[in-house]
């Protein structure tokens, strides 16, 4: 397996253990906010989080509907904590509205994977369903090993080089 394949395959499985998505949304006055949520994903790489109104995020994502969502590995199985494997998109984020078939199948999904806690949340009003639509991304595997992942096809990562550490960017 050449080493494109490895890190196409490792790509491919790298969010399997994660729960909760590392979510980073702005205002609308550009100010920004770091926070998390649970998620689930559907094959066209689109995240899914339910969320509350109450929270920050929400009421960013409903102003200044894009977000930057990241994966990292945890810091206690890195080899190098400057080369932390990591997963980011840059997304568009859209709100599902309550109700309909999609959302209905959607926090279906959320309550299979987390349980009767989504129960719970589905009589609360200020629960929101929101869709993060990946527009690109980034894969770094460690130093010198970082991949953009096609904008045509999520599922296909491209090597970035030139450039590197130590050396003046133009």
């Amino acid at each position: 397996m050449s080493q494109i394949e490895q890190v196409q395959t490792e790509y491919q499985q790298f969010i399997e253990p994660f729960q909760s998505l590392i979510l980073s949304t702005a205002n609308d006055k550009g100010l920004p906010n770091a926070s998390y949520a649970p998620f689930i994903v559907d094959e066209a790489k689109n995240f899914y989080i339910y969320i509350s109104g109450l929270s920050t995020h929400t009421r960013n994502l409903s102003t200044n509907p894009v977000a930057s969502v990241l994966f990292i590995e945890d810091e206690g199985k890195s080899e190098q904590i400057f080369a932390r494997r990591r997963l980011t998109f840059e997304c568009t984020a859209s709100e599902l509205p309550r109700e309909t078939q999609q959302w209905e199948q959607i926090v279906e999904q959320f309550q299979t994977r987390f349980g009767q806690i989504i129960e719970a949340f589905r009589g609360l009003p200020d629960f929101r369903l929101f869709q993060l639509t990946p527009q690109k991304g980034r894969f770094v595997v460690g130093f010198g090993a970082a991949y953009n992942i096609r904008q045509d096809d999520l599922n296909q990562l491209v090597h970035i080089s030139g450039g590197g550490h130590g050396k003046k960017q133009e």
